[in-house]
Order: C-alpha cells, then structure tokens, then sequence
C-alpha cells in the first residue's frame, strides 16, 4: 500500500542515520547491525545505497547534524570537506562554495553556481535557502554539476536537504535552549494522522540571541552597542495525504521572519586616512581602531565602528505540493513538484563602517531586494531488468529587484576634503576639510601661487578661497536606483542507467535548456548630487577656463586624480535619470555520462564526464569605467567541463566506507563578483581550474555505539593567464591583475572534516552519548581580487555536545558548544570604501606584470568575522 510504503521511506531515514552515526534515536534500530548498505541517498533522484552511486556524495544524517549544531546552511561546512559558506554586509548575502567555485551573493543578479535544494526544491539564491532547516532527515551535498537531475545552474555542487515528513504516529516533542550571548530559543513540533488517509506535522520555532560585536558608535546617531544579533521565527507546516494505494501528496507551507542587526565589520589593517576619521570624530573617539605601526595588520578584536544602524529584515514564505503517482503496470512513478516562493530583504548600514558620518543607506524601505518565483517540474521514472530511466521537465518563472540608494552623512564633504588635500604639506596649510570647492570651480581650478611651495599643483590654503559657484556634497540622500528582472527558464532532462552487466553499469544524462532575462533599471540622482563631479568635468574643457580675476592665481584643469574621488558611482552626475533596457534569449546543452565496474561486493571504480551550464545575467549595480557608465550590464554564461574517477570500497565486513575520487574541472567565463571599493562589479574570467581528490570514510568502530564520519579534500584552485584584453571591460584589468595564474580566493589547499559519535544505553533507565566535530583548513585568501591582506591563516574550528536522557528519549538533556578552541578567523575581507587604494598606480604594471605593490597600498581593509565560542544547554522532551 501506498501509506505503508511512505511510512517505510520515513522511517528507513531516521533508522539509517541512527544506525550508521552511532545514535539509537529511533528504538527500531538499536538491534539492527550497523553497516554501510544502511546508508540511502536520493543523488540520482531514486533511493540508492551511498556506495552503488557513481559520484561524490556527502551524506549527513539527523542526528550527526543535531550532534554538530547544524541549524543552516552556514553551520553544514564544519562536516564537509571542500565546503565553504560565508556572510558579508548581511545574511542575505550568503556565498556557498565547493572545490573553491562558488557565486558571491552580494550581487542579486547572480545565481548560484553551487544549488540549494529544500525537499526538491530549487532556490534560486543562496541567500533563499539561508535560514534555520527545521526538522532535518539528512542532508546530502553533491560535488560537481549536477544539472541533468537538480533545479538549474548547478554548475559546482549541489547542496539536497531532505526534511522530516509527516508521520501516521502521533508525537509531541519540544525543544528549549540557553546559551551564552544572551541565547534563548526553542520549538515544537507536531505530527500525527488526521485521518486514516491523511498526516500532518507542524513546527514552530524563535530564536533570539546578542551580538557578536561590541560597537563603538562615535558621531552617532546609532545608539545600538552591539552588532550582529539573532531574532527571528520560523514555521512549516507539512501534509501527507494518501488518497488511495498508488498516490501520495506532500503540501508544505513555511514562513519566516527575521528582525536582526547585521552586519558590521572590524579593522584587520589601518592605512593613514585613519588620521582624517579621527579629526571627524573627536572628541567622540578614533572613529576606528588606530593603525599599528608602520601601517601594518592590527590585533584581532570584535569591535566595531559603526555611527549608524545595520537592522536588516528578512521575510521568507512558500508554498510547495509534491505528488506522485505509481504505474505498476509499466514500474514506473510519474512525480510533480510545484513551488511558489517570496523572499524578501530590506536593511540599513553603515557604508563607510566606521564611527564618521560619511557613507550609509537608510532603513527606509530604499535598500534591499527580491526574489518571487514559480517552478513546475515533471519526472516520469521507471526500471527494467536492464534500464533505470528518467525523463523530465523543469520550468520556472522568476521576478528579482533590487532597490539601492546611498545617502551622505554629515561628515561626507569634509573627508573628500581631507583626501583631495592629503598630500599638501604644513608649510601651506595641510590638510584640510574645507577645500572640497577647489576642485569643482566650473570655470576652473583656482590654484594659488602666493606663499605657495614650489611646484606645487593644489589649491593652496589662504591663498585662494574656494569659488561660490564651486558646488560641495550636500549631506543627505544621494541617488535612488531601482532594478528589476524577470525571467523564465524551461529545460527537457533525462538520465538513464543502463545495467550491461551485474558489475557494469553505464549512465548518461542530458539537459537542454532554454534561458529568457529582460532587465529593466532606472538610475536616479537626487537634488544637487553630482553637481560637484559636473563642476570638475566642466573643468576638463579649456574653453570653459578664463583668467582669473584673482592676483596671483591660475585657473588650470582639476587633477585627473581628483577627478576619480569626485565622479564615483554614487557621485557621478552621468547616471542622473538613466534608463537602462536589456534583453537576452540563450539556449544550451549540457550533461553527463558515467561509467561503474563493481568488482565484488566491496570495490566499485567508476569514471565520468560532466558539462554544467549557469545561464548569463545582468549586474544590478552602478558600474563604470572612468567616469563612463558601462553601456550594458550583461555578463556571460558559465560553463564548466568536469572529469572524475573514483574507487568505493566497503571494509571490515561491511563496517567501514572508504570512497577516494580524483577530480578535474575546467570552468570558463567564470561569473567572478568583486567588490571594488566603490561597486560590486561582474568580470568573466576565462578559465579557472580544480583539481584534486575528495575523500570520504564513515566507519561503525567495534565499540557498541561508537562511531566515526570523516573526509578530506585537496584542491589546487586556480585562474588561467590571462590580460586585459580577455575581460569584458579592459579597464578592470589591473584591480584583477593578481588573479592570472593565482590559486582562487576561499579555495584552502587541505580541508579536513572529522565527527566522532558516541551514544548507548547506560543503565537505570539512562543513556548517554558525545559528539565531536572538527574541520581543518589551510591558508587561504578571503577576497575575489586575491590582495594579501584579505589572507586568511590556517585555522581549526571544533564543536562538541556532550547528552544524557532516558533510555526512551522522553527527555534528553544537551551541553554543547561551537568553536570550542574559540579560534579566530575571518569569513571575508575587504578594502574599506574611500579610505586608501592598495593600486596606487594603475598605468605602470610591475615587474611580475601585476599592478599591485604592497609597499604603496594605503588601503584600510575590513573584515566579516567567524563566529566565537558559544556555548548553552539544551532540554528536549518527546511524547
């Protein structure tokens, strides 16, 4: 019967997992034998054992997730090799990368190389599928392209969350948790049959938990001390309704709301614009931390700069209906999955992240973005003696916004000031804050020669006073941009086995997609913004320059220096009422093919090819090329070919897995996102490169209840050669000029995951268990540009729980903690806005044909921090 089988499938997973990682959480599973034929993935969109699949898998059970404190996706890579996930100015900017090929989600506009994919279905964003997973059945994460089976654009990996399902068996459990940082938090879950045809499950939960930074607020106005706070809630109601022996139906409903402050950032290095932040923000403190000397990287700390707010608003709801109906006639399942999906995010930050009123964007409803979309997929799945056969149909309906908008802070004027009179010296008048209308004169550059040092070429302080007519940056909203971007996307699959022998098995996949994105933006400037800009380009035309009226001065053309600081992207009068208008059309055809040869019941070898596609797109940003607004926004399709081969063995009577697989992976227009101190810009690079091997071991030790899970991954990441003349825009060259030939950012050479599991019966109606859970990476860079102060050391991240309860799980009490070593390493690095260039000089290359010198980077660099030691307890009950 349909309800008998469904109740088998549920629980075959949570048996599965309690037998293979040591946990005796389901009482069916204490007697059975712990072996590796337990472990069932759904890789190939059909249960199979782990060690008959012919690609690199990494599967997570229930309980080796709830022992490691796995809640989201961030929490997943600290028991996945080759697996990197990080934050940067929100939680909505959320980067999922394996074997060092990822997507950096600042940018909405990107998908994501590397799929997320909750209970079938695809989120389209990494940031979509960011958020607490609920009751988890196991996780399985896919290495390499996977599209001719999941969603679109899985070009790298795919990460396949399998959640909970309703149960015919009515329970209640419950879950209540404190820690430190002031944590609390909890849920409940419910399930049960409704009917006799129909189950339910419900569950609910809040967290809620202070910063992990304490903020030094200077000029304010931010009265908030402390940043990146948790608060949010969660619920996802399931049914399962069985209406007769062949047909099963899975609705789910899910939303969440998060109300948080996220996501500020602390000083790794100080360049010497931190003087000009200091002048602004006395008597109210540094303004940031104070350089160390010689400029170099500063002590690790958890305080932040921050004058302004950073909340940010996330609200995420769906809808999704799984049906699927059993033909025996033919032994074949047809399977529907539809889904709706509105997520949404709206924040404020401090742009500048520091204690000045310079740069932020207001909690106003101005700043943020959207993704609604609607997906069908179709798969009809049978087997014979010789063929499992799949064919299918994916299509869906995407809307993405995004609105952005930057306002200057009372401070603003004054600091360009400062950094377009920087280099004058004492001897005629220094620095100053108030020289900013030197630059802008229409009818000229007033340089003064009165009292002035010899050559010197800067408008010189009491010499000659800055024109009325020069405008300044007036404080308060700068420009307001809107972006929207629908798209549709229809693709034919199918992937086959074909059963040549009982040892040989040969597997071919195919996908052809068909890809459809129209862009629509406008680019709006507000008030007097980009009049000072204006001024200066007016300047740049010798016709426009008269004698001036004042003795002892010239008017000569502003300094293509300062024509950089003062025609930025936020700042540049161009972009004033620009429409923007495009439109692509792209088809592609992609897939696999695999071939296995099982030499006994222990060894299996297999080989295999894979093409990946993720489709081109349009960079939802102000970006421009000098002072010339780039014509399109459009970036190209990625593609990546990809080789492995692999051995699986199965040891020790069936007691120990060892899988060991060589990769090869050759990605080209590789969608690289930057931040370039000024904008998030959108570069193809031609080739990137991974290769190395991917190990994986699950062993159930002769210790009744003792288990261990582990891998490691070795990856040489690295960009091809390449010159200007291979970028879509030339001009970027020298801010990438490091990446030619450079082992990729977030790509560490080793990475090493270890879980150690311990759970039994202790007597007197107890039981007891550990677990241990580390992962191991070496040095690698945090930033998209490769500069070497974005340069993470090797570090070791250890998480442990420690649990005691009733033999029959009615209550379970948990003291756990993460980062256990409270190791100190940073998520992502960056070069702080405005303040300092690490390319002092983009004309002249150096002698290794970089444009970079570390001996002339004045750069002040920021860093998004990993999270501390935290630490609680947990109570659960069940009933």
């Amino acid at each position: 019967m349909r309800r008998n089988l469904q109740l088998r499938t549920t629980v075959s997973a949570a048996v599965v997992g309690a037998v293979v990682f040591g946990f005796a959480g389901v009482a069916a599973a204490q007697d059975a034998p712990a072996t590796v034929d337990d472990i069932i993935v759904t890789a190939q969109k059909r249960e199979q054992s782990l060690q008959d699949v012919p690609i690199v898998v990494t599967t997570l059970s229930q309980e080796l997730l709830d022992g490691a404190g796995v809640r989201d996706i961030k929490d997943l890579q600290i028991l996945t090799p080759g697996l990197t996930v990080t934050s940067t100015q929100s939680e909505a900017s959320t980067t999922v990368r394996i074997r060092g090929a990822g997507t950096v989600g600042d940018n909405p506009g990107l998908e994501s190389s590397v799929g997320v994919v909750i209970d079938g279905v695809y989120r389209s964003r990494n940031s979509v599928g960011f958020g607490d997973l609920g009751e988890l059945s196991r996780i399985e994460v896919l290495k390499g392209p996977q599209g001719t089976l999941f969603g679109k654009n899985t070009s790298a990996g795919v990460i396949n969350i399998i959640t909970e399902r309703p149960s015919f068996d009515p329970s209640i459990s419950a879950e209540l948790t404190g820690g430190n940082f002031g944590a609390i938090g909890g849920s409940v879950s419910v399930t049960g049959g409704l009917t006799d045809q129909i189950a339910g499950r419900l569950f609910v939960a809040h967290r809620e938990r202070d910063g992990f930074y304490d903020v030094n607020t200077g000029d304010g106005p931010n009265s908030k001390t402390e940043d990146n706070t948790q608060n949010y809630w969660t619920a996802r109601g399931q049914l399962l309704i069985l209406p007769s022996d062949d047909v099963s139906v899975r609705l789910i409903a899910d939303y969440t709301k998060r109300d948080e402050f996220c996501c500020s950032a602390v000083q790794t290095r100080v360049g010497p614009s931190q003087a000009f932040i200091a002048a602004l923000t006395a008597p109210n403190g540094p303004g940031q931390t104070p350089p160390a000397a010689g400029f170099g990287t500063v002590p690790f700390s958890r305080l932040a700069y921050s004058n302004r707010e950073t909340p940010q608003e996330i609200e995420d709801m769906g809808l999704s209906a799984e049906a699927t109906i059993d033909f025996p006639s033919i032994n074949a399942t047809l399977t529907s999955q539809t889904s709706w999906r509105d997520w949404s995010f709206q924040q404020g930050m401090d742009l500048d992240y520091t204690g000045a009123d310079i740069l932020y964007r207001a909690n106003d409803g101005s700043n943020g973005y959207g993704v609604d979309n609607l997906t069908q997929e179709f798969r009809l799945a049978g087997t014979t003696d010789k063929f499992d056969w799949l064919v299918g149909l994916f299509a869906t309906k995407e809307g993405v916004y995004r609105d952005d908008s930057y306002v200057y802070g009372a401070d603003y004027n004054a600091f360009a000031s400062f950094l377009l009179t920087a280099t004058l010296p004492a001897s005629v008048g220094g620095p100053s804050p108030s020289r900013l209308g030197c630059f802008t004169n229409p009818n000229g550059f007033l340089v003064g020669t009165a009292g002035a040092a010899a050559g010197q070429p800067l408008c010189v302080i009491g010499a000659v006073p800055p024109s009325a007519a020069a405008p300044t940056f007036s404080a308060g909203k700068a420009y307001q941009d809107h972006y929207s971007q629908s798209s549709e996307s229809v693709a034919l699959f199918t992937n086959n086995t074909w059963k040549v022998s009982e040892a040989f098995d040969i597997n071919l996949g195919l996908r052809y997609t068909y890809d459809s994105k129209r862009l629509l933006g406008v680019q709006d400037n507000l008030g007097s913004n980009g009049a000072a800009c204006g001024g200066a380009l007016a300047n740049q035309n010798p016709a426009n320059r008269t004698v001036s009226p004042i003795p002892g001065t010239a008017n000569v053309a502003t300094p293509a220096a300062a024509l950089g600081l003062l025609c930025l992207p936020w700042s540049n009068p161009l972009y004033d009422n620009r429409r923007i208008q495009e439109k692509f059309s792209d088809t592609d055809l992609s897939g696999t093919i695999k071939a296995s040869y099982r030499f006994n019941p222990s060894i299996m070898v297999y080989g295999s090819y894979a093409r990946g596609y993720k489709g081109a797109g349009y960079n939802m940003d102000r970006v421009q090329t000098g002072v010339t607004p780039d014509a399109s926004l459009f970036f190209a399709a990625e593609t990546v070919d990809s080789y492995e081969a692999g051995v699986k063995t199965t040891l020790f009577n069936r007691t120990m897995l060892l899988n060991l697989t060589y990769f090869d992976q050759k990605f080209e227009n590789f969608q690289l996102n930057t931040f370039l101190g000024t904008a998030f810009v959108v570069e193809s690079i031609p080739e990137l490169t991974s290769r190395g091997v991917d190990a994986d071991m699950v062993w159930f030790t002769p210790v009744e209840g003792l288990s261990f899970q582990g891998g490691v991954t070795y990856t040489d990441a690295k960009y091809g050669v390449f010159g200007a003349g291979d970028l879509s825009s030339p001009g970027r060259f020298p801010q990438l000029s490091l990446l030619p030939g450079a082992r990729a950012s977030f790509a560490p050479e080793w990475s090493v995951t270890g879980a150690l599991a311990f759970d039994r019966e202790l007597g007197g109606g107890l039981r007891g268990g550990f677990n241990l859970s580390a992962k191991y990476s070496t040095e690698y860079n945090t930033g998209s540009d490769l500069l070497p102060y974005k340069n993470q050391d090797a570090f070791t991240v250890v998480n442990g729980r420690v649990s005691i309860g009733s033999e029959d799980e009615r209550w379970t009490l948990e003291v756990w903690g993460q980062n256990l070593l409270e190791e100190e390493y940073t998520q992502v690095g960056f070069a702080a806005p405005l303040q300092g260039t690490a390319f002092a000089n983009v004309a002249t290359p150096q002698a290794d044909g970089t444009f970079y010198n570390i001996a002339t980077d004045t750069a002040t660099y920021n860093a998004y921090l990993g999270a501390p030691r935290t630490y609680g307890v947990t109570l659960k009950v069940r009933y």
